[in-house]
């Protein structure tokens, strides 16, 4: 085993995730799909091996530290997916877990089928749509335990993009970098509004960096009003305040 897998291995560990040579060889299959395709797209700036590890692989991972994946059926939406982070990675991690990957650029959708494809991943789709336009369909509103966005916005657009995916009693993570206090704190009327409520923020350091993360969780306490999510662009051109 190479000295990068050995403290990839350590890493999930620290974080309370174990896993197997098959998972460990999906990763490895994962990562160099993504450096293939990424010669020709642009998918990441990050394609070191040690470096795709960590700050991609580990990074996805840390959705847990609330217990939110169990043994039961979950059924969680990644919003925004891009290449995959998180939900690729949470599909490889938590087998039992019931993914859809979602994202507005069809290359970046084919990328993502083609490693589903490689790694013999089942339970696991792609659907090639804005956000918006996913939040206001019948067979994807509230329909999740688990709406996760990785994604660089505001926590304002960020919930108005993925709580109307949450069913009720579930939860959107937002995963967020560096200080968030003040942004969630001005987020919370928007949150309300769309039928969520603020529960925790659990701040993290990636093992071994001094890369500092902020999980924010979200709990669907209401059904979110069918005025939201507004028309395509608005959430991110004029945050809910």
């Amino acid at each position: 085993m190479k000295k990068e897998e050995m403290l990839f291995i350590d890493n999930l560990k620290e974080l309370g995730v174990e896993i197997d040579s098959k998972q460990l060889e999906q990763f490895n299959q994962y990562y160099e799909t993504l450096v293939e395709w990424n010669e020709f797209m642009n998918l990441t700036g990050i394609t070191e091996y040690d470096e795709v590890l960590l700050k991609h692989f580990v990074d996805s991972l840390v959705l847990d530290p609330n217990k939110l994946i169990t043994s039961d059926k979950i059924k969680l939406i990644d919003v925004g997916t891009g290449a995959g982070f998180p939900g690729l990675p949470i599909k490889i991690a938590f087998p039992n877990v019931d993914v859809v990957l979602l994202d507005s650029l069809n290359k970046r959708i084919k990328f993502l089928d083609e490693v589903i494809n490689k790694l013999g991943l089942e339970n696991i789709k792609t659907i090639h749509s804005r956000a918006e336009d996913g939040g206001r369909n019948k067979e994807l509103r509230e329909q999740f335990d688990i709406a996760i966005s990785r994604a660089v916005a505001n926590l304002s657009s960020l919930a108005e993009y993925n709580l109307p995916y949450v069913k009720l009693g579930g939860y959107f993570v937002a995963m967020k970098s560096g200080e968030i206090d003040e942004e969630a704190e001005n987020a919370k009327k928007a949150i309300k509004l769309l039928g969520g409520q603020l529960e925790k923020i659990t701040k993290f350091r990636l093992p071994n960096t001094d890369i500092d993360r902020s999980l924010v969780l979200i709990k669907k306490v209401k059904e979110t009003s069918k005025k939201y999510p507004r028309k395509a662009g608005l959430p991110t051109k004029e945050p809910l305040s």
